[in-house]
């Protein structure tokens, strides 16, 4: 009996050092989405736009009859920047980007976007983060590959890399466009 008592710590520690341990080994990128394989979430979100001329938003229903990208953003996030050459590389090539402004007020979204670009097809405001939760956005920026039917494909956390466009992203999109 009394050995038991020097062998269960032991054997505790074992078993805590393994389940530590094979969370050290997996990518922190890489966060299962709830949404994969299952319809985006409805919303509709007004455009950030404020003058007549400005653009309108958009709603979930315009993720329908092509696959799209949806990039959650912010005029205050900090990797947003090092991702937005790569996102405008992706508009040029084609491929539709819609992005939402997350926790941002609308006249800071536009000051940011005349300042580096605009790669977006649409832009709206979700000003109160009810979309993004529903999104299940844990931060900025993250992007959501949308198939043709409306559906989620994938979920790419932090910035989008020329790497990852190139070997996951786009390869999934032309897959998406031919299925189409």
């Amino acid at each position: 009996m009394k050995r038991w008592i020097f062998i269960l710590p032991v054997l505790a520690f074992a078993g805590l050092a393994v389940f530590l341990g094979m969370g050290l080994t997996r990518d922190p990128k890489v966060l299962p989405s709830q949404l994969i394989d299952r319809p985006l979430p409805e919303f509709a979100l007004p455009g950030i736009e404020a003058s007549a001329d400005g653009g309108p938003g958009f709603a979930s229903a315009a993720f329908k009859g092509e696959p799209r990208l949806l990039n959650i953003w912010a005029s205050w996030c900090a990797a947003c920047p090092q991702e937005h050459p790569v996102l405008e590389q992706i508009s040029a090539q084609g491929y539709k980007v819609y992005g939402i402004a997350w926790k941002d007020k609308p006249a800071d979204s536009r000051e940011w976007l005349a300042r580096y670009g605009n790669p977006y097809a649409a832009v709206a405001a979700d000003e109160r983060g009810r979309t993004a939760i529903d999104l299940g956005v844990t931060g900025v920026p993250e992007t959501f590959i949308v198939d043709a039917h409306g559906r989620v494909r994938m979920k790419q956390i932090g910035p989008i890399s020329t790497q990852d466009w190139e070997q996951r992203i786009k390869p999934l999109m032309d897959r998406l466009r031919a299925e189409a």
